[in-house]
Parts: structure tokens; C-alpha cells; sequence
């Protein structure tokens, strides 16, 4: 979650991010820099396990990854094998017991386990579970999985496997044995997971690819929807838990969440945005004088836009990007000026201009109505908000923050009257067929070229649970 988003509370928040080693020498120090390279996922806790083959050793904390570590503590994550992870909380709230990597412990061995995405049906497998004698040490969902893997027979991998038919929802897991590591996506295939190689022999798994970017490792492939893998110090095996997969990638990735610097199922984040961008143009014209985009998930389309519009692209708004979560909370008033504290609108560029801002989302529209209200104090004629994503009508169960109905502004107003509540001259969005050609996601995937648009149109991937829908009624 970017700063502003977490200073203010009214747009989208981001999910979590996950990242691991096997089999390098610097696998906790390699883990640290690819959970910086993640951070933009997650900023409330990170943490690493690592496994020196014997033992697993963990450290953890609340807040950013240059807070949580120094050196001493990389210094005492011994081992080759690691993994780490980012914090947004959804499910089950925030607090140090919820950071992960979790770290169990019992008579068949340490595990070390972390998690990206949302479970469904979380609610239904806590009581089940509970019913059967387990005791819950957190509040996340995450923790369902290692007391699932608990009642299972056999060997890790089948033990997984039959674990994983339980549960619904998203989720990338990251499981850490002391020689052994696996890794687990959902059937549909709603979050980001690739794997990469470091080194002669090492293995990397990360959300974004821009992790392996940090590190110098080598990008191999994206773990494919319903894909189990486990890595040993022999190789990899890859497997299926699920016999029927549906990929539907989120939406969000490419217009949100993801850095531009990342390819999430081998297309680029930013070409995607500059895309989505063109089309925005040509579905919702304007006269203008300058394009602005919205520091920084609205660039990418603002250039696209700019670029098909034959309008002068234009740095406008600035972000001042060393105010950070633990500033001084303001008092109400200086609240409702406080965007300022975050970006500033570049006075000389708008004044007397006719602007078009390029947002990547609205979810509540108050930063978007402060934004307006900046750009017209600064001098703009007329603001004209152009949106490279879709309305948002719709909650999101999978770990993206609006899960209910009355955090959507989209889901109870029109689009005339979002355009006069933030005070814009005019507003539209992209359509959600313009938005899945913009990605650039093969049709054979289907009609929604194998993204997910829940949010967007009300069509959910999976089963939805009556104590998930309780919070919208309006969810079918």
C-alpha cells in the first residue's frame, strides 16, 4: 500500500507479498532484498525463516523491512533455504502474532509458512477445525493450513495436496521444511507467483517479478493455477492439486497492485497501464491542454493517454515521498487538507490549463476529490478525470481491502454523480472489455481473457460463503 493510501484510508490496499530461497549460501540476505523489492504489497510487518538444514530459525516484526532487520539479525537466520514475507492484513487483522512467516512446531518437524490472498471459507474450516481440538495461535487465515496438514496421511507433498482440496479462495502459499520447500497456488490462479533461478543451483519464488530484478536472478516460469511444487536439494516436482483450473489472474495486478517493472504472467505492468491508457482515450475524449497522472500507479496510463490524444503529457502532481506511516497523526482540520502533506500539484504546469487526471481507481472518491480540489487551487481551468480501471461495484473477498458494499462509491452512485461529488469537470472509465484488451490477456482464456473482473461486474471465479456475503447484500 503506498503511503498516501495509507495516510488517508480511501483507496485500495494491497494484498501481501511473499518471496523465497533454496539452496544459496545468502538466503536470508537474498530474502531481505527481495522483500524490499516487495514492500510496495505490504507495509505493517515482514518477516524471514530461514533453514540451515537442522533447525529453522525465524525473525519478525511490525512495520517496513529496513525497520524490521538489521544486520545482526540477517547474520543470525542461518541456513541456505528461506522465506520470507510482506504484510497487508486482511482476514484476521494486524498485530506482531499475525506477521509471517508463521513458524510451527511439533514431533514430525519445524514448518515454516507464508501466505498471499484470502480464504473464503476460512470461517467454516476454523470452526470444523476447532471441533477436531485444534487451537488457533492467530487470528489469520493463513494458520488454517498447517492444522489441515496436521490431519493428513502420508508424505508432505500428498499431505499438501489433500490439505489444499479444503480450502477456497486466493492464496500463494510458501511452505519451509528443513530440506524442503513447497509452494502452492490456487486453482484460479488469482495471485502472482514466479519462480526463478540464482547461482548454479539456487531457486528463487516470488510475487513480482521485480524481486528477481534486485537479486540478479533469472526468471524461469509462473506457477501455474492448481500447481503444487516441491523443491529438494534433487530438483523440483511439480504436480496438480486440483484437476480443474480457471485461470483468472486479478485485475488489480495490473492496474494497481504491481510495480511497473514486474511482468505478472509474462506480461509487462507497465506497457499493460500505458495500453489501458490509449484505449481510455479513445472511449472517453477530451478537449485539453495537458495530461497529469497520478503519482505513481497513474503514470503509465497517462502516458498511454497522452500519447494517442496527441496531448502534452505533463508532470503535475508530485509526491513527496519522505512522509511515511509513522508521521504525527493531524487534527481533523489539518485532515481534510492533509493530501497536501502527500503531493502538491506543480502550479506553473496547470495554472490556466485544461487538465485531464489520469487516476488508476476510484473506491471512495475522497482522494480523488481532494485531488480535483488541489489542481483547480493551483490555477487549472477545468479538470477532466479520466480512470484507467472500470467502476468498482463490487467487494472483493480475495484479499483486496473494500470487501463490502458501502466502501464503493461506483456501487450506489452514477457515474454523473461521482463526477459531481468529486467536483470534476467531467469523468469516465474504462470499460472492462478495454481494460482486458488493454492487458493484452489471450481470449482463449476466456471472456474475461483470464482476469478476474469481479469487482468490476459482480462475477465471481469462486463459491462465495453466506457469512462472506453477509457483509453485501447485494452479492449473489
Amino acid at each position: 500500500m503506498s503511503e498516501l493510501d495509507l495516510f488517508f484510508e480511501n483507496k485500495m490496499n494491497e494484498e501481501c507479498g511473499v518471496f523465497g530461497v533454496f539452496n544459496h549460501e545468502n538466503a536470508a540476505e537474498l530474502t531481505y532484498y527481495g522483500l524490499h523489492a516487495l514492500q510496495h504489497r505490504g507495509q505493517e510487518g515482514a518477516g524471514i525463516v530461514t533453514s540451515d538444514g537442522k533447525m529453522l530459525h525465524q525473525h519478525k516484526g511490525e512495520g517496513l523491512v529496513r525497520n524490521v532487520f538489521t544486520q545482526q539479525d540477517i547474520d543470525r537466520l542461518k541456513g541456505i533455504h528461506s522465506i520470507g514475507h510482506v504484510r497487508y492484513s486482511t482476514a484476521g487483522g494486524g498485530g506482531i502474532m499475525n506477521v509471517q512467516p508463521f513458524l510451527f512446531r511439533s514431533q514430525s518437524g519445524p514448518l515454516g509458512l507464508c501466505h498471499n490472498g484470502n480464504l473464503v471459507n476460512a470461517n467454516q474450516l476454523k470452526v470444523y477445525l476447532e471441533s477436531e481440538g485444534s487451537i488457533f495461535q492467530t487470528t489469520s487465515d493463513s494458520e488454517i493450513l498447517a492444522h489441515l496438514l496436521k490431519r493428513q496421511r502420508g508424505d508432505m507433498l500428498t499431505a499438501l495436496k489433500e490439505s489444499l482440496l479444503y480450502i477456497e479462495g486466493a492464496f500463494a502459499f510458501l511452505l519451509l521444511k528443513e530440506n524442503e520447500m513447497y509452494i502452492a497456488l490456487d486453482k484460479f490462479g488469482l495471485r502472482p507467483l514466479s519462480l526463478g533461478r540464482i547461482g548454479d543451483n539456487g531457486i528463487v519464488v516470488a510475487s513480482e517479478t521485480c524481486a528477481f530484478d534486485v537479486i540478479g536472478a533469472e526468471y524461469i516460469r509462473d506457477v501455474k493455477p492448481g500447481e503444487v511444487i516441491r523443491i529438494d536439494l534433487e530438483g523440483i516436482t511439480s504436480e496438480r492439486y486440483a484437476t480443474t483450473c480457471d485461470q483468472s489472474m486479478c485485475s488489480m495486478e495490473y492496474v494497481y497492485f504491481a510495480r511497473p517493472d514486474s511482468d505478472v504472467e509474462g506480461i509487462n505492468v507497465h506497457q499493460a497501464r500505458k495500453n489501458c491508457g490509449r484505449i481510455l482515450a479513445q472511449e472517453a475524449p477530451i478537449e485539453a491542454d495537458i495530461v497529469v497522472g497520478v503519482p505513481d500507479s497513474g503514470l503509465s496510463a497517462a502516458i498511454g493517454y497522452a500519447e494517442e490524444a496527441n496531448i502534452p503529457f505533463e508532470i503535475g502532481m508530485v509526491k513527496n515521498k519522505y512522509i511515511g506511516r509513522t508521521f504525527i497523526q493531524p487534527s481533523q482540520t489539518l485532515r481534510e487538507q492533509g493530501v497536501k502533506m502527500k503531493l502538491s500539484a506543480v502550479r506553473s504546469i496547470v495554472k490556466d490549463k485544461r487538465v485531464v487526471l489520469i487516476d488508476d481507481s476510484i473506491v471512495r472518491g475522497t482522494t480523488s476529490r481532494r485531488m480535483v480540489d488541489m489542481l483547480r487551487e493551483a490555477g487549472a481551468k477545468e479538470v477532466h478525470v479520466r480512470i484507467a480501471s472500470p467502476e468498482i461495484k463490487f467487494p472483493c473477498f480475495y484479499g483486496v481491502d473494500f470487501s463490502t458494499y458501502d466502501e464503493l462509491i461506483a456501487a450506489t452512485h452514477t457515474t454523473e454523480q461521482i463526477c459531481e461529488v468529486i467536483g470534476a469537470d467531467s469523468l469516465a472509465f474504462i470499460s472492462v472489455d478495454g481494460l482486458t484488451k488493454g492487458v493484452g490477456r489471450s481470449p482463449k482464456l476466456g471472456k474475461n481473457c483470464g482476469q478476474c473482473v469481479a469487482c468490476f461486474n459482480g462475477d465471481y471465479p469462486t463459491y462465495l460463503y453466506e457469512d462472506v456475503k453477509c457483509a453485501n447484500k447485494e452479492v449473489k
